[in-house]
């Protein structure tokens, strides 16, 4: 599902953030990412979602080479996408329901199968009797599985998420990583950024470790100890 190949990305500021990054992820796995602040956890992230474009090397996503990839057809590319990002960044003059429709709006999805996939979606994260809330009115908590949703809601093959429960307690960082968990189970490639080391020993995934952006280690999930 995810390909880098000799991924080297430098800012114009002279910062080499990542440096040689050759790793694969198969289709339905789930994977840590983590490593110190400017590690370049984020980066990886920022090019898989076309965010930000290598400086040299090769990311390739579902068999679709993005360093490649057109400008234009970059929208199109990103539907396959599902981004669950720290701070949520909900739209908090809509209501939870169009939050999550969003991707399906943008996607021409007509609006009854719009929502039946918003409502599915709802479900699947504990939130269906809130489709009515302003987000404002939700915890922390809860606006984050608000972001979860809408990340799903089109059935994306893969689910990139950057420090999804870096905001959250104990007991709710591991309620996230339960959906997530669960979104592998059923097929669905998860990423995670994180720098919680006690969470990512607990969940017991595969786990990349960079280090001033050089892949270090890559811990296969047998041997992720608590």
């Amino acid at each position: 599902m995810i390909r880098f190949d000799q991924v080297s990305k430098r800012y114009a500021t002279g910062q080499e953030a990542l440096s040689g990054l050759s790793f694969q992820v198969e289709p339905g796995e789930m994977v840590f990412v983590t490593g110190h602040s400017g590690a370049g956890k984020s980066t990886l992230l920022k090019l898989l979602a076309m965010i930000e474009r290598p400086t040299r090397g090769t990311v390739t996503v579902d068999g679709r080479n993005l360093s490649t990839a057109r400008a234009g057809s970059i929208p199109r590319l990103r539907r396959k996408l599902g981004m669950v990002f720290q701070d949520h960044r909900l739209l908090m003059d809509r209501s939870v329901f169009a939050n999550v429709a969003l991707p399906l709006v943008i996607a021409g999805i007509a609006p009854a199968e719009r929502a039946r996939r918003v409502r599915a979606a709802l479900e699947k994260v504990g939130l269906l009797s809130y489709e009515k809330q302003a987000p404002a009115m939700l915890s922390t908590g809860e606006q984050q599985r608000v972001g979860i949703a809408r990340a799903i809601v089109a059935k994306p093959p893969l689910i990139i998420a950057d420090e999804p429960t870096g905001n959250l307690d104990p007991q709710l960082a591991a309620e996230i990583m339960g959906l997530f968990d669960a979104l592998q189970n059923v097929g669905t490639t998860v990423l995670v950024a994180s720098h919680d080391l006690m969470l990512i020993k607990r969940t017991r995934k595969r786990v990349l470790v960079l280090d001033h952006g050089r892949l270090v280690d890559d811990v296969p999930a047998t041997e992720v100890r608590s």
